[in-house]
């Protein structure tokens, strides 16, 4: 294990060299260690002779991976998605289902399906936060709010699917 630990440190420091002589810089505030497993790299890995910071999860390509591997981190997705469905509730005075419905396939469903494949959610938790945002946009449409409607009738009336 130590031998990897020098072995990924030598090539840090090839790196950093070769930025050098190219005239390049790393930006190492935006570069982390993130341990997955139970052996813990830092202190004896840095950038410069920068010290890297290590996380306990980090953001890349809008995907975010934890040191447990765990697909539960939802709330960023979920809260963008939340945001962007009261936004249309808030910014169309037309109270158009079809219009609404269109805006929301376009523009909110994307954000609960990006990259779904990579971080594919499978616990029954996280399942449910995400269709809450659908329930709850669906619920707001006008002549979808009463209390007879429920979620699957109003999937069915809609077309949508869960």
């Amino acid at each position: 294990m130590q031998n990897d630990i020098i072995k990924l440190q030598s090539a840090l420091d090839t790196l950093s060299d070769w930025a050098a002589t190219w005239q390049l810089s790393i930006s190492v505030e935006k570069c982390c260690i993130l341990n997955i497993g139970t052996i813990t790299v830092a202190p004896l890995l840095s950038i410069n002779h920068t010290p890297l910071p290590i996380w306990s999860s980090n953001r890349d390509l809008g995907v975010i991976i934890a040191d447990d591997l765990s697909p539960s981190i939802l709330w960023h997705i979920v809260a963008k998605a939340h945001h962007s469905a009261n936004g249309i509730h808030r910014a169309f005075v037309s109270r158009d289902v079809s219009l609404l419905l269109r805006v929301y396939l376009v523009c909110v469903r994307p954000l609960v399906e990006s990259n779904s494949v990579v971080w594919s959610p499978f616990l029954k938790q996280d399942i449910d936060t995400l269709e809450r945002v659908q329930r709850r946009f669906s619920k707001r449409l006008p002549g979808f709010n009463n209390s007879y409607s429920t979620y699957t009738e109003r999937l069915s009336r809609l077309n949508l699917p869960t």
